[in-house]
C-alpha cells in the first residue's frame, strides 16, 4: 500500500513540480470544502498545465530574443496614421498566416515604426505559445555565413526551422560581400512555402539590387517572399526624430 509521506519523491520522480508545490493547500482546501477527489486532482492538474504554459512562454520569450517593450500595447497607432490597426492586431492574434508559410513584409522610411511593429507581432505570437526568432538581418547573415565556413549551415538551417516565425529588422542593410548575399538568398530560399518570414526593410523592392549582387538573385529573392505575402507601407516622418525635437 503506497505511503502518503512518499508522495513529494513520487512526484518528484513524475516532474510534477507544480503540483508537488502545491498539494497540501489544495488538499487543506479541498477537505475543507468538501470536495469531491475528481475536483481535487482536476484542480491539481490544473495547476500543473498552468505552471507548465507559463514556462514554456519564458523561454520561448527568452529565447526570441525580442526588443524589450516593443508591443503593440506600446506602439503609437495616432502617430503612424497609415498603419491600420485593426490589420496589424489581426496579424498578431490570429496566426492562421503562419500555418500557410505566409510572409509579412513592412516598408517605410528610417524611424515609422517598423521594428516596433515587427517585434510587436512576435511578443504577441509568444503569448499564444508560438516560438519566433527576431533578428537584424546583417546579425543572422553574419551567423550563417560563419556556419557555412565551418560547414555547419544545413545544421544552422534546420535549427531555425523550429521557429514558425523568423523576424529579419532591416533587410536593406549596407552591402556586404557576395558570400552574405548569398547565405541571405538561401535563407530565403530554405523557407519557402515552409516557414514565414517578418521583413523590415527602408528600401523599396526596385531598390534590393543594393541588397544582392546579382539582380537575378534579387528577382527570385523577391519572387519568393512576395508569393505568399503582406505588405505594409509605413508612410509618415521619423517618430525618433519628432521626439528628440520636443525635448529641445
Amino acid at each position: 500500500m503506497p505511503n502518503p509521506a512518499t508522495l513529494p519523491l513520487l512526484l518528484k520522480e513524475l516532474r510534477l513540480s507544480a503540483i508537488a508545490r502545491s498539494w497540501e493547500n489544495v488538499v487543506h482546501t479541498a477537505q475543507e470544502k468538501s470536495w469531491s477527489y475528481e475536483r481535487c486532482l482536476a484542480t491539481l492538474c490544473e495547476q500543473e498545465i498552468a505552471a507548465r504554459y507559463s514556462k514554456r512562454i519564458h523561454r520561448y520569450l527568452k529565447e526570441a530574443k525580442l526588443p524589450a517593450g516593443k508591443t503593440l500595447a506600446t506602439f503609437d497607432f495616432k502617430y503612424a496614421k497609415s498603419v491600420n490597426m485593426a490589420h496589424i492586431q489581426a496579424l498578431a492574434e490570429n496566426s492562421s498566416w503562419l500555418d500557410k508559410a505566409e510572409n509579412l513584409i513592412i516598408f517605410g522610411p528610417s524611424g515609422v515604426g517598423k521594428s516596433h511593429i515587427a517585434a510587436a507581432i512576435g511578443h504577441a505570437l509568444v503569448d499564444q505559445g508560438i516560438r519566433c526568432f527576431f533578428s537584424s538581418t546583417s546579425s543572422l547573415v553574419q551567423k550563417l555565413q560563419l556556419a557555412r565556413k565551418e560547414f555547419r549551415l544545413p545544421d544552422v538551417m534546420h535549427k531555425l526551422d523550429k521557429y514558425p516565425a523568423i523576424i529579419l529588422d532591416d533587410i536593406g542593410y549596407a552591402k556586404k560581400d557576395e558570400s552574405e548575399t548569398n547565405v541571405l538568398f538561401e535563407l530565403i530560399a530554405h523557407r519557402y512555402e515552409t516557414g514565414s518570414l517578418i521583413i523590415t526593410a527602408n528600401q523599396p523592392f526596385s531598390e534590393w539590387d543594393k541588397i544582392f549582387q546579382d539582380n537575378m538573385m534579387a528577382v527570385a529573392a523577391i519572387d519568393r517572399l512576395v508569393h505568399h505575402a503582406t505588405i505594409i507601407n509605413v508612410q509618415g516622418e521619423s517618430y525618433r526624430k519628432m521626439v528628440a525635437a520636443s525635448k529641445q
